[in-house]
């Protein structure tokens, strides 16, 4: 039980950011529920990185570390349990 809530977690933290960058490249309403949901939910998870991270030209590379930070995060949890 404990460990489907925890895989359930991680997916959706998975999925909210794969979510923020297709949003990110295609031009959707800011306004939108869904996008600012979205926006809200990864935004603490992303200011951190973004703040650590040195400029790279206009690209957001925080994302992808986070979506790494996740999976060995999730890999680490799995492996205690």
């Amino acid at each position: 039980m404990l460990l489907s809530l925890i895989s359930w977690i991680f997916q959706i933290f998975y999925i909210l950011i794969l979510a923020r960058v297709i949003v990110s490249w295609i031009r959707v309403d800011p306004y939108h529920p869904i996008v600012r949901f979205i926006y809200n939910a990864t935004e603490p998870l992303l200011a951190p990185i973004r703040q650590l991270l040195p400029p790279a030209g206009g690209l957001d590379f925080s994302p992808l570390i986070l979506l790494v930070g996740i999976s060995v995060l999730r890999m680490a949890v799995f492996s205690i349990l």
